[in-house]
């Protein structure tokens, strides 16, 4: 029902990145376990997972890199957040945004401020920001991880953000969980109670579940 009535109203959405990129500046990055000619070992490193984007946005004359829903990925293995006893997280629930730190985000639609957070664990989301949402009646929520400290400055539960506001950014290493700079994007449903975190990467386990709570967010793709 959520993806219909976003695909309903996507034509009126704001650019997540703004206006200044062309449809032409965005290319496919795939980070896939199956993806052909993708090193496994050499995307753990932050300098190997950087190098292979840099070479994909190159090789595609493209300023940023999208893509990763529902992907089956290695990157999470170098850190214990994503493993337990009982399962191993490694499947993407959001949409990633490759491009460099402080590239601006906007946000897409009327919104306002649910929650935010700084997740400092490795390969954590870094500064996050969750904003909620209503269309018809139907409340849900959009997720903004790997962002710059700076942009959780000032905030306040409850503060309105108008569609096409600038109200974060991408961050750097130091401040974004430790990854090569990204916007992290996520629809969530239902946040179950959670304030300024979500989970970004579920298990095969849970796979169903959380599919259905998190729907593709490409439907925000409107370049």
């Amino acid at each position: 029902m959520l993806i219909s009535l976003l695909k309903k109203y996507q034509s009126d959405f704001f650019p997540l990145l703004g206006t200044s990129f062309q449809k032409e500046d965005f290319c496919k990055i795939d980070l896939n376990v199956n993806a052909p000619d993708l090193d496994l070992d050499a995307i753990q490193t932050y300098d190997g997972l950087g190098f292979y984007i840099q070479n994909e946005l190159k090789d595609n004359e493209a300023k940023v890199g999208i893509g990763g829903y529902l992907e089956k990925r290695v990157l999470y293995q170098q850190s214990n957040n994503f493993k337990s006893a009982d399962e191993n997280r490694n499947i993407h629930l959001g949409v990633d945004w490759w491009s460099a730190a402080r590239t601006e985000i906007f946000a897409p639609l009327d919104g306002k401020i649910h929650s935010f957070q700084y997740n400092d664990l490795y390969l954590d989301y870094g500064a996050t920001i969750i904003l909620q949402h209503e269309l018809e009646g139907f409340v849900f929520y959009t997720l903004y991880g790997h962002l710059n400290l700076a942009s959780l400055r000032n905030l306040e539960k409850g503060m309105l953000i108008e569609k096409g506001t600038i109200f974060t950014a991408m961050g750097d290493r130091n401040e974004n969980g430790g990854w090569v700079p990204h916007l992290h994007f996520q629809i969530i449903k239902n946040m179950m109670g959670k304030e300024g975190d979500f989970p970004g990467v579920t298990s095969e386990k849970l796979l169903a579940e959380f599919s259905e709570n998190c729907p593709d967010p490409n439907v925000f793709f409107v370049y």
